[in-house]
């Protein structure tokens, strides 16, 4: 059996954001008197949600990893394969080290944050347009907002709300990049009339 690099990747990407956005909601909806704006996406890894947050988060890392690998395969950087490598460990790391771990929790959501980010903006040199430009564009929102995060400048979000313009654009650039690869493989199947 031939497998395609790039579908196997796209879908390994696409499954592992997809999954972890809808089980964060589920774990947002399930943890009574959450709130977005007030409360840390990593609340949900120690309160009454946290089974379904942290094996998600960590199922998530562990797709990210296992989808590097492929995209290694197609794009052959080593650039790639240790921003994406080391965004997926910080997330395996976030699922593992809760947030009740103090500052090794911290650490490891800012390499998910960071290097999520960066990778976004790297794919820019091995993507076609438009994907390129949008890759670049979510990766600098991802960053833009860890810096003023990080700065406690939250614009009226407060402190869970200028968290999720962190993840969310990185979340949907995952996302976004399986389905891109999937859709651009080279071994697209034929229809029959």
């Amino acid at each position: 059996m031939e497998f395609d690099n790039k579908r196997v990747a796209g879908t390994i990407l696409f499954v592992g954001a997809a999954q972890f956005i809808v089980l964060m909601i589920i774990a947002e909806t399930l943890y009574p008197n959450y709130s977005t704006s007030d409360n840390y996406i990593s609340d949900l890894g120690v309160g009454p949600s946290a089974l379904i947050f942290n094996s998600s988060i960590i199922l998530f890392g562990l797709m990210i990893v296992a989808g590097t690998y492929f995209i290694y395969r197609v794009f052959r950087s080593r650039f790639l394969l240790v921003l994406l490598t080391l965004a997926g460990i910080g997330a395996m790391g976030v699922g593992v080290f809760t947030e009740s771990a103090g500052g090794i929790h911290v650490v490891f959501s800012l390499i998910t944050f960071l290097f999520g980010g960066l990778s976004a903006i790297a794919f820019y040199k091995v993507e076609k347009t438009p994907f390129n430009w949008l890759s670049v564009v979510l990766g600098t929102m991802g960053l833009v907002a860890l810096v003023l995060f990080g700065s406690s400048n939250y614009l009226g979000l407060g402190a869970g709300g200028m968290e999720r313009m962190i993840a969310y654009p990185i979340l949907l650039w995952g996302a976004g990049l399986g389905g891109h690869l999937i859709g651009s493989s080279e071994k697209m199947p034929t229809t029959k009339p």
